[in-house]
C-alpha cells in the first residue's frame, strides 16, 4: 500500500510540489481509511504542507466534523458525488487548508449494487477553484486493491489541485 514504489512517489511529488508553492492540504477519507494521509505523512518535511486527515467512515462523522448535510446522505448515499463534494469542501473549509481532497466508496468484497457496484469510489477536490468531483469504478475483487488504487487516484488529485492553484492565481 503506502509502502509500494509507486505511492511513495507520488506522496512526494505531492508534498514536493505543495511546499514549493506555498500551499497546504487536508484530506477527508472513507473507504480508504486513512491511507492518503498516511502516504502523504510518511514523507519527511510534509507537516510544511499537511494539516488535517479526517477520517470519516460512518455517515455521522461525516456530518459531525465535515458538515455534509444529512439530507444529501438520505438523498444521495455516502457513495456518491454530492458527498464527495461536500466531504471536501467540508475539510478544506474546518482545516483552513489550500486544497482538500476527499474520497468515499464501495470497496467490498461486499456492500456493492447494481447501481453502486464494488470499486465504485467518487472524490472531492476543493480549493480557491471551487470544488470539483472524480468518479471511478476499480477492479473490484479485491478490497486492498481498490482501497490503494482510490488511494493513488486521491494523491494524484491532490497534484491536479496544486496545479488548479497555480492556474486561478495567474
Amino acid at each position: 500500500m503506502i509502502g509500494d514504489p509507486q505511492s511513495r512517489a507520488l506522496a512526494q511529488k505531492v508534498i514536493t510540489r505543495a511546499a514549493s508553492e506555498g500551499l497546504t492540504a487536508a484530506t477527508a477519507e472513507s473507504c480508504t481509511g486513512g491511507l492518503i494521509s498516511a502516504a502523504l505523512t510518511s514523507v519527511p518535511g510534509s507537516s510544511a504542507v499537511f494539516t488535517h486527515g479526517f477520517v470519516t467512515y460512518a455517515n455521522e462523522a461525516k456530518i459531525d466534523l465535515l458538515g455534509v448535510r444529512k439530507e444529501t446522505l438520505d438523498d444521495h448515499g455516502a457513495v456518491s458525488r454530492c458527498v464527495a463534494m461536500e466531504m471536501a469542501t467540508g475539510a478544506r473549509a474546518r482545516s483552513g487548508a489550500d486544497i482538500a481532497v476527499s474520497v468515499t466508496g464501495v470497496a467490498g468484497p461486499g456492500g456493492g449494487t447494481a447501481e453502486k457496484p464494488v470499486g465504485l469510489v467518487w472524490f472531492g477536490l476543493s480549493g480557491p477553484f471551487g470544488t470539483i468531483s472524480d468518479r471511478r469504478l476499480f477492479p473490484g475483487h479485491c478490497r486492498d486493491l481498490v482501497r490503494t488504487l482510490a488511494m493513488r487516484n486521491g494523491l494524484r488529485l491532490l497534484l491536479r489541485g496544486i496545479d488548479l492553484c497555480g492556474q486561478s492565481v495567474s
